[in-house]
């Protein structure tokens, strides 16, 4: 599979972390500094409403969650390697228990591997999961996707839509 698939980099066994990766034909340094201001991660993250930094290690996450809802946590940085890994938590009281890693890693002339991991503890367990994937909402493919816009939004300054296509369609058959 292509690189800029985001192919799977590690199995979704039960609870086990969804691990997804990438690569970008940027510097390593550059992707990290993109990655650790935390406000700009909605500039590529579908689901992403909104996140607000609270300061160096703590920011407010508002995403998106199935038929209309919005989900909120407090994430806080638990390990910060500058332009190699940056690591975290969700505060207690959030709505979806999640923790997680981004590692950014030289792949030569290729530019570099990016990687996230992601765990989380979905609301009503299994069932959760299964509504989620009915909505494209689960996290497993929306890391997919977030980390594919990454890509497009690194090598080419932009993320490319299917919007225009959409409203054609929908124009046409009205």
């Amino acid at each position: 599979m292509a690189s800029d698939d985001a192919p799977k980099s590690a199995s979704r066994d039960g609870d086990a972390p969804i691990a997804r990766a990438v690569t970008i034909n940027r510097p390593r340094a550059e992707l990290y500094a993109y990655w650790r201001d935390f406000a700009k991660l909605a500039t590529f993250m579908e689901n992403v409403e909104r996140i607000e930094v609270i300061d160096e290690k703590r920011s407010h996450w508002v995403v998106k969650a199935p038929a209309g809802s919005t989900v909120e946590w407090d994430a806080i940085v638990t390990e910060d390697d500058p332009g190699a890994l940056i690591a975290w938590v969700s505060g207690d009281g959030a709505d979806v228990p999640n923790s997680g890693r981004v590692e950014f890693r030289d792949a030569g002339q290729r530019g570099t591997v990016v990687t996230a991991t992601i765990d989380y503890d979905p609301p009503a367990g299994i069932v959760g999961k299964v509504i989620a994937k009915l909505f494209q909402r689960e996290p497993a493919i929306q890391a997919r996707r977030d980390l594919r816009r990454f890509k497009q939004l690194m090598e080419t300054g932009e993320i490319a839509t299917g919007a225009r296509n959409r409203r054609e369609h929908e124009e046409r058959d009205a």
